[in-house]
């Protein structure tokens, strides 16, 4: 048990401050006439996004590899991965019913403007089909997988060359010797880049202000600064409290609920993984605070070949957050549009976003090509919603993404619950300075 830190010295605190500083000289100096600092911002942002996705292949191929390898019980994996699928169906499938209850009860885009004549630079991309959802989970180039950063082929590749090392006996121990000693070194390079997490979310947040205080149309009028800022903000409140709150009602109705049932202390659950839920919300990035996910959840007693399994591919299955944002931005959409969807319309597009919704991406903004995809499915101006969208996309990503991390940091804990090892691990972490 560590010394507990003063609150000056706590990442929390350091984190909390970077967000502060970011929204202020964001604020101060916007991107119009400061362009110089804009940069800036965005240099220290991309540059501790860069840090993380680096570190993402080489963490979870080697993780997953010796926790399978060390299980040495393959029908356990296959048990763990129908439990995990099954739990991600049912959690998801909530989702969407929530958000499409908030969307209907609420209305957030009946006042909402809309130009049907805009256009975005978000790709027009053809939505994916239920086998070519299955199809893309296997591997068919490691190499470009992951400099795609396109996790789920990873992961399937790394189960079967766990499972093929078990088969090996003997022969098979200097390679699990490897993957251990790299799964330990990187445990302690992620360590080193976590310590960078104030000064990538100072930067996240600047340059995103920044951006918005350069300037927006408002109703035909051009306003700028903090006024831009602020007026902004005031204009779409509803759709952001819409998604805020139908996300609390997420996490009231399911998630805790599902903890009660599995035995979980809820507040001891949501102190563990504080710090990777402030990154998410700060860098509306779910692989940015995959590593520090995957290190609280086994302190806080999932077994690490647990973790480095369910949460992986939670990552391509149980975005909860981002789910529940599909369908309520699409009711958005067609309510500033003037369009009236009946029920069984409804019904259909949450259909349609179980299937699209399982190759949204851990990163800021993959949302909206998912929705600007599936948006001609359903005659809805999928360009102009998403022009619409894109003004305080980044207020509502922030939140989205925290609960994706939240939702799978839960699924691990469940499924290790389930399976009936949550506390048996007993090999010690690296120090975290925490």
């Amino acid at each position: 048990m560590t010394e507990k830190r003063p609150w000056y010295r706590s990442s929390t605190f350091w984190i909390f401050l970077g967000l502060a500083l970011g929204v202020l000289l964001g604020g101060f100096l916007p991107q119009d006439q400061y362009p110089w600092a804009y940069d800036g911002f965005r240099f220290l942002s991309k540059a501790f996004i860069s840090l993380i996705k680096g570190l993402i292949v080489p963490l979870l191929l080697s993780t997953i590899i010796v926790g399978i390898a060390q299980t040495g019980d393959i029908r356990a994996v296959g048990r763990m991965g129908a439990k995990a699928l099954l739990y991600f169906e049912i959690v998801t499938t909530l989702a969407l019913f929530i958000g499409l209850a908030v969307g209907n009860w609420l209305k957030p885009g009946a006042n909402l403007p809309m130009d049907l004549g805009a256009h975005t630079a978000v790709a027009a991309v053809k939505a994916k089909t239920g086998w070519e959802i299955a199809l893309h989970m296997f591997p068919s180039n490691l190499i470009q997988h992951a400099a795609e950063g396109d996790i789920l082929p990873v992961v399937i590749f790394a189960a079967l060359f766990g499972i093929a090392l078990t088969k090996v006996g003997e022969r098979g121990k200097p390679v699990l010797a490897f993957f251990d000693g790299v799964a330990q070194t990187m445990f302690k390079y992620t360590d080193l880049v976590m310590k960078l997490t104030p000064l990538g979310v100072f930067g996240a947040m600047a340059y995103n202000v920044s951006h918005m205080a350069a300037g927006h149309v408002v109703n035909g009028t051009l306003i700028k600064g903090w006024t831009a800022v602020f007026h902004l903000l005031k204009q779409y409140s509803l759709l952001v409290g819409s998604l805020y709150l139908a996300l609390c009602l997420l996490f009231l109705l399911v998630f805790v609920p599902v903890a009660w049932l599995a035995g979980i202390r809820i507040l001891g659950f949501v102190k563990a993984i504080k710090d990777p839920a402030l990154t998410a919300f700060s860098t509306a990035s779910s692989e940015a605070a995959l590593p520090k996910l995957l290190e609280e959840v086994v302190r806080f007693g999932v077994p690490r070949r647990v973790a480095s399994f369910v949460i992986p591919t939670g990552y391509s299955f149980n975005l909860d957050g981002s789910t529940l944002y599909l369908v309520l931005a699409s009711l958005t959409i067609a309510q500033a549009a003037g369009i009236h969807m009946s029920l069984s319309q409804q019904l259909l597009m949450v259909f349609t976003f179980m299937l699209t919704s399982k190759g949204v991406a851990g990163v800021p903004r993959a949302t909206l090509v998912i929705i600007a995809a599936t948006c001609g499915s359903f005659g809805l101006p999928g360009e102009a919603g998403i022009a619409m969208l894109l003004a305080v996309d980044e207020i509502m990503d922030m939140a989205r993404t925290t609960v994706n991390v939240i939702g799978n940091g839960l699924a691990s804990v469940v499924i290790a619950k389930w399976e009936g090892v949550y506390g048996t691990e007993t090999e010690p972490l690296p120090d975290q300075g925490n």
